[in-house]
Order: structure tokens, then C-alpha cells, then sequence
């Protein structure tokens, strides 16, 4: 939204998620003008909105004047059922893979048309990547976005296909040869990239199937290494076993649940 002038009939709550909302991995810190500037609202009103939510603990101000989520937003994320089930029932399943492997270990969620990375675990010697937990990334340039993306409703992977954006001289950017693989993935069992999103790296990823949930609600278990050719069938059994361990230690699902109480991983 441009200009700073609050747009009409905006509600306080519409204002709120608009300032959050202008936050994102690339916005960590933003001043109050840049604020005005991103949410289209005047300087006035974000003034008086960022005041309260400071207090309240939403927002944080530096010594600089910037804003930064603040941590009662954290605090509430972790109450967040992608939270406080899939990552904790996971977490000592990747801890063993990550001791396996001593490989970058991801569990990531789909959100809409993105990979939204529920958990990381890497060391000093692990290959460099762009993720962190909380982070989103594109769903056709990594490993985990290609299992997400073959088990996705249709209309999600119209979407994605309509535009590809290159990261690198890899990415794979044309529909036809992505919805290929795509074929492939559910036909095997896994997905690969080969430094299709960051240069020297490389993935393998699984599903993690929902008991008892329909196909579509997976989460997706990968890792990331230099090079797969050798370790490819090592990597994929590991990834296999680890991501039947998590399958069957989540909850299975309340009976006959109603709109408001069914099960939503990311499902934009």
C-alpha cells in the first residue's frame, strides 16, 4: 500500500496487522517513518499505535528510534499448534538425524505458496543455506518446498507454476520439467534439489505424513549436504525412517472435528 495516508474505514485491528505485518525476514528493524511508508498509514497513527503495542510487549524500540517484533509475539508464536505439536513431538527425531548425518536438518510446513520452516538444526560444519526457523522460502527452488508442493491442493501448484523466479543458474524454472518432478516425487517418495536455491547446496526431502489426516496435510523432513550423488540412498533412508517416527508419535486427530477445531498447518 503507498502514500501515508490511513486508508478509509480501516479498523484499529486492520492498523495493528498492518504495522505487524510490514515486519519480515528482509524488515527486521523499521523506523517509524518507513513504517508510515510500508502499511500506508500516516505517521500520527502509526505514532500512537506503536506506542501501545511497545507497551504492550508486540513491538520493541532501539536506541536508534527502530521498531522490532517484540517478545510477547514470540511468546504467543510458540503457543501455535505447528509449534507446540509437530516441533515438539519432531525434535528428538531431528536430533538424531542431525547426530546421523551432521548434515543442516530441516522441518518445514507449507503456507500458502511458501515454505514456512517450523525447525533447523545445523553446526559448524554444515553447508551454509538461507533458512531459520521462522523463515519462509520459495516452494520450487528447495527440497522441502518440492514435497510440499507435490502433495498440494492443485490450485496451489497452478499458482506456483504461473511464476518461477530464478535464484540461481539451477533453479528449475520452467512448468512442464517442474511438474515432472513433482510426478516424481509422489511416485518415489522424495524430492532433490542441486543448488537450485543457494549456490554449493544441495537437498534431499520426505513427507511426514498426518495419521489419519488426508495426503494433503504433510509436513516436509530434509537436509542439506554438499553433494547428493553418493549419499542419496543413505540420506533418503534416514530421511524415510526419521519422518516415520514423527508420523506415528503425532496425535491423531479429534473425531469428526468441526470447522473452527480442524487441523491447519499453513493451508493458505
Amino acid at each position: 500500500m503507498a502514500g501515508n495516508t490511513t486508508p478509509a474505514g480501516a479498523t484499529v485491528i486492520s492498523r495493528v496487522l498492518a504495522l505487524l505485518g510490514a515486519f519480515d525476514e528482509h524488515h527486521r528493524r523499521l523506523t517509524l517513518t518507513q513504517l508510515a511508508r510500508r502499511t500506508g498509514l500516516s505517521p500520527a497513527t502509526v505514532y500512537r499505535h506503536t506506542g501501545e503495542l511497545v507497551a504492550g510487549g508486540v513491538l520493541a524500540r532501539n536506541s536508534h528510534g527502530e521498531y522490532m517484533i517484540g517478545h510477547k509475539m514470540w511468546e504467543l508464536g510458540l503457543l501455535a499448534p505447528v509449534q507446540t505439536d509437530l516441533r515438539q513431538v519432531a525434535s528428538p527425531f531431528l536430533q538424531d538425524l542431525y547426530a546421523t548425518t551432521r548434515a543442516t536438518v530441516h522441518l518445514a510446513i507449507r503456507e500458502d505458496t511458501e515454505v514456512l520452516y517450523v525447525e533447523r538444526l545445523s553446526g559448524n560444519a554444515s553447508v551454509p543455506v538461507l533458512s531459520w526457523a521462522g523463515s519462509k522460502l520459495p516452494l520450487h527452488a528447495t527440497g522441502v518446498g518440492k514435497v510440499l508442493l507435490a502433495y498440494a491442493p492443485p490450485r496451489i501448484r497452478e499458482r506456483v507454476l504461473q511464476q518461477l523466479p530464478r535464484f540461481t543458474p539451477y533453479t528449475v524454472t520452467q512448468p512442464a520439467r517442474l511438474t515432472a518432478q513433482l510426478s516424481a516425487v509422489r511416485r518415489h517418495g522424495y524430492a532433490t534439489t542441486v543448488e537450485e536455491m543457494t549456490l554449493g547446496a544441495c537437498s534431499v526431502a520426505v513427507p511426514v505424513h498426518t495419521p489419519g489426516r488426508d495426503t494433503g496435510d504433510i509436513a516436509a523432513l530434509g537436509i542439506v549436504v554438499p553433494a547428493l550423488p553418493r549419499d542419496r540412498a543413505r540420506l533418503t533412508a534416514a530421511l524415510h525412517v526419521t519422518a516415520q517416527g514423527i508420523s506415528r508419535s503425532l496425535p491423531p486427530p479429534t473425531d469428526h472435528p468441526g470447522p473452527q477445531d480442524a487441523p491447519n498447518w499453513g493451508d493458505g
